[in-house]
């Protein structure tokens, strides 16, 4: 029986990950590089001290973090202002039904709480969340289960009792070591058979959650 449901964030209820591209692309080129959008599937998954490592080893010391944040940030804020936060299809109705049919629901990002709670705030969805787990609330990053394990501790529920939400392999991975049910919703990156032999569910929106959700339920 599934009492609760963990999302992940950036490519799974925010269409991000492709913001992230563009807005990486955008610092690189203020900062008289290349663009550095192909950094993203690099870190999928990552909270910021993984990805900082991962920027250390691409680049050196030609990129500051500051740097890079400042001109990803003066992107984000343009593009925020002008059209919100874009939402993955689905999602209000998904928590929705979660809320109305009494799942604990919470979320396990790699981003860091600040991010999190301006990105829920514009989405009008903080309400909907028992639990919040970001980044910089662990130890170790996706995919190290750290970030499920808390999660669930918060929750109050056992791993296996947990549909685990994932766009990304790292995030698959640290829900599948965390013993929860990885349910994977391709983003940017399609899963490799290796990934595929883990998976509860491979899902193509969040809108196929509640028919999973209700063929539990009648078995």
């Amino acid at each position: 029986m599934i009492k609760a449901v963990v999302f992940d964030m950036d490519g799974l209820m925010f269409d991000t990950e492709r913001l992230t591209i563009q807005a990486w692309d955008y610092a690189g080129e203020k900062l008289g590089m290349d663009k550095m959008g192909h950094m993203v599937y690099k870190t999928l998954g990552m909270n910021i001290k993984s990805a900082r490592k991962v920027f250390i080893e691409e680049y050196g010391d030609k990129v500051t973090e500051e740097d890079l944040s400042e001109h990803a940030k003066e992107f984000f804020h343009d593009y925020f202002n002008d059209y919100g936060i874009p939402l993955k299809p689905g999602l209000i109705e998904l928590l929705s039904y979660l809320r109305e049919n009494n799942y604990k629901i919470a979320v396990a990002t790699s981003s860091n709480k600040e991010v999190a709670l301006r990105h829920f705030k514009r989405a009008n969805i903080t309400e909907y969340f028992d639990v919040i787990v970001c980044g910089d609330m662990v130890e170790n990053s996706k995919p190290a289960p750290d970030i499920y394990l808390k999660a669930t501790e918060l929750l109050g529920v056992i791993p296996s009792e947990c549909l685990a939400l994932e766009d990304s392999p790292n995030g698959i991975n640290s829900s599948y070591s965390a013993k929860l049910k990885p349910v994977m919703i391709p983003d940017l990156i399609e899963p490799t058979e290796e990934i595929l032999s883990i998976l509860y569910s491979k899902l193509t929106s969040l809108n196929e959650v509640i028919h999973l959700l209700n063929s539990n339920c009648n078995e």
